[in-house]
């Protein structure tokens, strides 16, 4: 079955994917969520199955994949069980190869998963810890079921691009014979009562993802000269704010003639 993007079904307006992430609110809130959440990838069913293959890919298919990302987790999204609940999984991501890398995530249950960020690129050497959101289903009856059988999967999926380039999800249309499969990755639940080794592991890198996004939201030091900062920041954002306004109003009296 063809592996689509859910920005590519926004196109044919489908009805279902219309209201892909109107389920959990929370996911719009991040700074990168909404202007990348057309590229969350939707595998439907078994959409793990690839398209037809060239000759080309199917050679290279015989040979071991080269991995271009190291994965910690290596294979596995751990995810503490609270039902009812949004709950929060950690991957870090590592470039480990000579070149720039474009990664993309996809999953089967683009409807209650989301992924931050759901693409990139990393330099040689760069990583990243992306944050990946779920909404954890109720069980039928009210017992535990840390080890349900677990059908929603992820893959992370690679490809070498130039220095430089800015990413977006075509890269991967355009370059698909190019594109590894680095991993697919199977969710886990822990008991979110108990501590143990891998909840402290991804509390541990929960906070650093949260920390590092804290980062990138502040604004670049603004050079105000000998004036205070503080002050130059606040009639800055005066001046902007009446210059929209006029601007407003000009654009409304010349609609209103």
């Amino acid at each position: 079955m063809a592996i689509v993007d859910s920005h590519h079904h926004h196109r044919h307006k489908s009805h279902s994917d219309t209201k892909l992430f109107t389920l959990c609110p929370f996911w719009q809130s991040g700074g990168q969520t909404s202007s990348s959440s057309s590229s969350t990838q939707n595998l439907h069913g078994d959409g793990f199955k690839s398209k037809p293959k060239t000759v080309s890919s199917v050679a290279r298919s015989l040979l071991p994949p080269r991995r271009r990302l190291r994965l910690d987790p290596a294979n596995k999204l751990y995810f503490p069980y609270e039902p009812g609940k949004q709950v929060k999984s950690a991957i870090r991501l590592k470039n480990s190869s000579r070149s720039h890398v474009a990664f993309k995530f996809q999953t089967t249950a683009p409807k209650s998963c989301y992924m931050r960020p759901p693409g990139g690129i990393l330099a040689p050497g760069e990583s990243l810890i992306a944050t990946v959101f779920r909404f954890v289903e109720q069980p039928e009856n009210n017992e535990k079921h840390l080890d349900q059988k677990n059908k929603v999967k992820f893959k992370i999926m690679s490809l070498k691009v130039n220095a430089g380039i800015d990413y977006v999800p075509e890269l991967f249309e355009e370059q698909k014979d190019q594109v590894t499969v680095e991993r697919i990755l199977r969710v886990v639940f822990l008991d979110a009562e108990h501590p143990s080794p891998a909840l402290e592991k991804l509390n541990r890198q929960l906070a650093e993802a949260e920390a590092a996004l804290e980062v990138r939201k502040k604004p670049p030091p603004v050079d105000s000269g000998p004036r205070d900062v503080g002050e130059g920041l606040v009639i800055d954002e005066w001046k902007e704010r009446r210059e929209k306004y006029l601007a407003r109003q000009q654009v409304e009296a010349v609609d209103s003639v």
